[in-house]
């Protein structure tokens, strides 16, 4: 299983952009904050791994 990173852009409600950081790309990811780990803030790192978010 690959494994992505991602930074919290934005937080807009009960949602998240996310960029992702380990490859060169400008499109944003929106996600639902349910699904990010609990006290996340714009700036926040994240590894993805195994269908789950995690702080780095």
């Amino acid at each position: 299983m690959e494994t992505w990173y991602y930074t919290v852009v934005s937080i807009d409600g009960d949602y998240a952009n996310l960029k992702r950081t380990d490859i060169e790309s400008d499109d944003l990811k929106l996600v639902a904050r349910a699904l990010l780990p609990e006290g996340i803030s714009e700036g926040t790192q994240l590894k993805y791994e195994f269908m789950q978010y995690s702080i780095v």
